[in-house]
């Protein structure tokens, strides 16, 4: 089956693919990366419009449709323009009549409950703002999801009802005890009823004409779960663990998702209608693997997505990057090229060995022709089978060697996009290369990283702050100057004695140290003159904070004070290996605001602290956390570009042409072997410093308020998991002899690895030759 629509004709064309191979079950349109997503989405959604200008149409919410809403604003805006009219053409559409929105019925997908619809973290609140006044479309002909307006008695909020935002769904099926669950149990059934006639509704619009959506960490669309009934319908229900991890950062925090219930449109709602155009859309290699299982996997409850299977109109438009494990599409890309390269044939041999859980040594060539890609291998290089298992092997041992090299004379700048990013990335490295005295190491954070700390966690520290001021334990500090913005020795003892504590086991040591330095937060944020101005703006915090629903946007001072929280976690944990906040370099980069959409970086306020830094330091090696697009949070890819061009400038300034570039991954996403050419082992005792220093000194971080979906847990856990699984892929392709029998004690002492990538500037331009492409400001 092929499609009908000029768009996708023209975007399958370009993309070089067939619209689908086998074993894939819907059909697929590749395209570069994240904005061209976005576009391509954009015109697909405008040319049925034209089709269909009173058709029903639901959208998705979150970060996911960004560079969707963007491109329809765009070509709706700027529709009579010379160029738009170009491009619109080109791409298939009719541009003789502008697409008018207004007649269409727009249908919310899901939302969470209990949640007032006037919190900007509502998704009632997003689709207004984005969809119904954004696009132009009818209010009165939106079917949205007020929590406000379903099941509740006259007069009563949701926190009447549910005064702790938790809503126990078996009262459904069991009695209640006091009046407050008789209340409870009534809006529970109201809810539930509401939700029938939402679905019903639906259907006497004859169904949904056009659903856009995303596709969640558990293979989730709308908030159908993993394990959900594909004839589900419209309800109320819970959620798992990878949907709140997922949902955190939207609702202040993994306790607070924990406790939301949603309310969702179906699976069978989404399929009501035969004819509904479905596009799924996925950007990034994190995807990939849920993304081959929705287009390639059978229809199951583990993988909802594949009830889109019996719709001859449904759609996957997704990126290289999650395209990638599509196994027809790989096989082609190779069959086409007209060589493998030493990369590619690591990657195929590394991943037979894993899948046959055999040494690369022991692979024989019945487990060559068994799969597909490894005898194409066979076929495409000179080499026999003997000697591609020793070529990759020597690859793998060589990439360990370099791991144990210890670097000399040279100056590293190490850089974050969030203040723990280095630690879980790559600690092991650089403890080793601070034992070696000859080299200079500086650290920089480039976002304030605010959105990680909660107002909880917030709210806690003050109240603290306000019983040591009560006791008057920093009156006689304050009027020394202790906490003046330029008392640099001070600043530093704040570390010191925080470490001390610490050291001694103290949590009253431990408080006086993260006291000083927030006091001394709040005097430069405030311009606080004596103690008693300081109590002051302590209560008017407290009350703010309690004030504050979670999830809600800070003014831009709490937003500063919650980083300069951050910051100080950061100045502790590189104080752990003994170097003073000077050492440790806060750039607070202008595009980080914690709106939904994050802007794009511009050379003057976002490059140039970058450059500024990198004249200073005048590094000879320079990490960046080299996350693919879509692939972690939306500010790594956000730094990586504008570190990209802050290089380009000072290699043109500077004529510097031989630094090093480290490229490091953490608890988003991993290296395959074959990208990595470091691998770093861990021993038991670095892994026992990584967790204590990221427990010690990122205290807002130690419950874990943001987690990944992956782990319910510290990052520095996760950390852990992956640097030991890491460390049993290589022990599966070299054998456990290897380690359990070397020369070395430092490789009989291994039991995790960090992946590393070392490229030259012009590698790293290599590797990053899109992102330009994919911004405007730079």
């Amino acid at each position: 089956m092929q499609t009908r629509s000029r768009v996708e004709k023209i975007a399958l064309k370009n993309s070089g693919f067939k619209f689908k191979y086998e074993p894939e079950k819907v059909g697929v349109i590749v395209v570069d990366n994240f904005p061209v997503l976005g576009k391509i989405t954009a015109l697909r959604f405008l040319e049925w419009v034209q089709d269909n200008p009173n058709g029903v149409i639901s959208l998705p919410t979150g970060k996911t449709p960004e560079f969707f809403i963007k491109e329809v604003q765009s070509f709706l805006n700027n529709w009579d323009r010379a160029d738009i009219q170009k491009e619109l053409k080109q791409n298939g559409l009719d541009i003789s009549h502008r697409p008018d929105l207004s007649g269409l019925q727009f249908v919310q997908i899901d939302e969470f409950y209990p949640i007032n619809p006037g919190q900007h973290n509502s998704f009632y609140h997003y689709v207004n703002k984005y969809y119904v006044d954004s696009l132009g479309l009818d209010p009165d002909k939106a079917l949205l999801i007020d929590c406000t307006k379903i099941g509740l008695p006259f007069n009563m909020s949701l926190s009447d009802v549910w005064p702790d935002d938790c809503v126990d769904i078996t009262l459904r099926y069991r009695q209640t005890g006091d009046e407050q669950e008789k209340l409870q149990k009534q809006v529970l059934e109201n809810v539930d009823q509401w939700c029938v006639e939402y679905e019903q509704k639906i259907r006497e619009l004859g169904g949904i004409g056009f659903f856009l959506g995303g596709i969640g960490p558990d293979g989730h669309i709308g908030f159908n779960i993993s394990g959900s009934d594909l004839h589900s319908t419209t309800r109320l229900t819970p959620t798992n663990y990878e949907t709140q991890a997922a949902a955190a950062i939207d609702l202040g925090g993994i306790e607070v998702s924990k406790k939301r219930l949603v309310i969702t449109i179906g699976l069978a709602t989404i399929t009501y209608n035969p004819d509904c155009v479905v596009i799924i859309i996925a950007a990034g290699e994190a995807k990939a693997g849920i993304v081959a299982d929705a287009i390639q996997k059978p229809q199951h409850i583990h993988y909802p997505a594949t009830v889109l299977h019996q719709l001859p109109n449904a759609r996957f438009f997704i990126t290289g990057g999650a395209a990638k494990l599509l196994q027809a599409r790989n096989y082609e890309i190779i069959q086409k090229s007209p060589d493998i390269t030493d990369e590619q044939v690591e990657n195929i041999v590394v991943d037979l060995s894993l899948e046959r859980n055999r040494p690369i040594a022991r692979l024989t060539k019945e487990d060559f022709e068994a799969n597909q890609l490894a005898s194409l291998l066979l076929k495409k290089r000179s080499e026999n089978k003997e000697q591609v298992t020793k070529l990759v092997e020597e690859r793998l041992i060589k990439k360990i060697e370099a791991g144990i090299q210890i670097q000399k004379n040279k100056t590293f700048l190490h850089t974050e996009p969030h203040h723990d990013d280095i630690m879980l990335g790559y600690l092991p490295y650089i403890v080793r290369h601070i034992r070696e005295h000859s080299n200079y190491h500086q650290f920089a954070t480039l976002t304030s990283g605010f959105t990680a700390v909660t107002n909880h966690f917030m709210l806690n520290l003050l109240q603290s702050l306000r019983e040591y001021l009560r006791k008057g334990v920093f009156d006689k500090r304050f009027r020394q100057g202790y906490f003046l913005p330029e008392n640099v020795v001070a600043r530093n003892r704040d570390v010191w004695q925080y470490l001390d504590g610490v050291a001694a086991n103290s949590e009253y040591m431990r408080m006086i140290g993260q006291l000083r330095r927030f006091v001394r937060n709040l005097v430069e944020l405030y311009d606080i003159k004596n103690i008693e101005d300081l109590k002051t703006k302590v209560a008017n915090l407290i009350q703010y904070f309690k004030q504050q629903y979670p999830g809600k946007k800070d003014s831009k001072l709490i937003q500063q004070l919650k980083g300069r929280c951050r910051e100080w976690e950061a100045d502790c944990v590189w104080g752990y290996l003994g170097w003073h906040s000077e050492s440790v370099h806060h750039l607070r980069l202008g595009f980080y605001k914690g709106d939904i959409f994050t802007e794009e970086p511009t050379v003057e306020r976002d490059v140039t602290p970058i450059l500024n830094l990198l004249k200073k330091i005048q590094p000879d090696i320079v990490s960046v956390a080299l996350d693919p697009e879509a692939s972690g949070p939306d500010t790594h890819y956000k730094v990586l570009q504008a570190m990209s061009e802050a290089l380009k400038i000072y290699e043109k300034v500077t004529r510097r042409s031989d630094l090093e570039i480290l490229g490091y991954r953490n608890v988003w996403y991993r290296f395959h072997p074959s990208e990595a050419d470091i691998f770093v082992p861990v021993s038991l005792n670095m892994f026992a410093l990584q967790d204590s220093s990221f427990k010690n000194a990122f205290i807002s971080q130690r419950d874990a308020p943001f987690p990944s979906y992956e782990y319910d847990g510290p990052f520095s856990d996760l950390a852990q998991r992956i640097q030991v699984e890491q460390y049993q892929m290589l022990k599966t392709c070299l054998g456990r002899q290897f380690f359990y029998e070397h020369s070395s004690a430092l490789i009989r002492a291994t039991r995790g690895m960090v992946f590393l990538k070392s490229m030259n500037l012009n590698e790293f331009y290599q590797r990053s030759r899109d992102l330009k492409k994919s911004t405007e400001n730079l």
